[in-house]
């Protein structure tokens, strides 16, 4: 089976939609949603809606920071993120506050653990960066793969059977054996905000029954995010960082 792994949809309808697209043409037979959903971006009720059809498809849902906020509890954040956030939260109905915030902060599947932020303390939101901030994830949980988001910016690291956590450097698009002699941790970059300089949706597609792990790239019309995020009245930096992937 191959699965997609997505995460920080941001509201970004063209990007969510464009990976979706990309994702089944890619033979994607499952969708993992790895939280924060909304915030920032323009269109946060269509990505709620389409994230519940999803779920109601099997799809595996987690929380994010922004889900959490949005569905009323507090959450601390940028002023820029909490100004977008007040907006979100205005704009979306109660069935919505109340899907975000029903999500469960990790899913356990087999092997797999399911988280948006760090397996160690999954509520405290701590960002994954490096080989070193991976290695509470890795001592938190007895699972072999732990897919998170979070920090916008892709990462890969595995962890050998003395508990050694090394960095992995990859290539999009070129599926990376997951050798069952190590665990591993991936973060798969962002959807609907990408910050790694690339103005492209980030997203994961894990085969099962190769145990392999691709990293993707799919390029969407950030420019109609961007001239949406301006004519709601949200802050023009948003704009900006979709145009630029930063």
């Amino acid at each position: 089976m191959k699965v997609a792994v997505l995460t920080d949809i941001h509201a970004n309808r063209e990007a969510f939609q464009a990976v979706l697209d990309a994702a089944t043409a890619h033979g994607a037979e499952r969708f993992v949603l790895l939280g924060d959903l909304v915030g920032y971006g323009p269109d946060p009720e269509w990505c709620c809606e389409t994230a519940e059809a999803l779920a109601a498809k099997g799809a595996v849902l987690v929380r994010g920071n922004h889900d959490n906020a949005a569905s009323g509890a507090f959450e601390a954040m940028s002023s820029l993120a909490a100004r977008a956030m007040d907006w979100t939260r205005a704009r979306l109905p109660d069935a919505h506050r109340a899907f975000l915030g029903s999500l469960p902060m990790t899913v356990a599947e087999g092997d797999m653990l399911f988280v948006h932020a760090s397996a160690s303390h999954p509520d405290s939101w701590s960002y994954v960066t490096s080989d070193t901030r991976a290695a509470p994830s890795f001592r938190a949980t007895e699972a072999r793969l732990i897919l998170c988001g979070h920090t916008h910016v892709p990462l890969l690291a595995n962890a050998d059977g003395a508990g050694m956590v090394r960095e992995q450097a990859f290539r999009q698009n070129l599926p990376i054996p997951l050798l069952r002699s190590r665990r591993w941790l991936a973060v798969v970059g962002a959807v609907g905000q990408p910050r790694d300089g690339v103005a492209q949706a980030g997203w994961a597609m894990l085969d099962l029954a190769k145990n392999e792990l691709t990293f993707r790239r799919t390029a969407y019309d950030c420019g109609q995010t961007a001239a949406r995020i301006r004519a709601l009245g949200l802050p023009e930096e948003l704009a900006l960082r979709l145009l630029k992937g930063t």
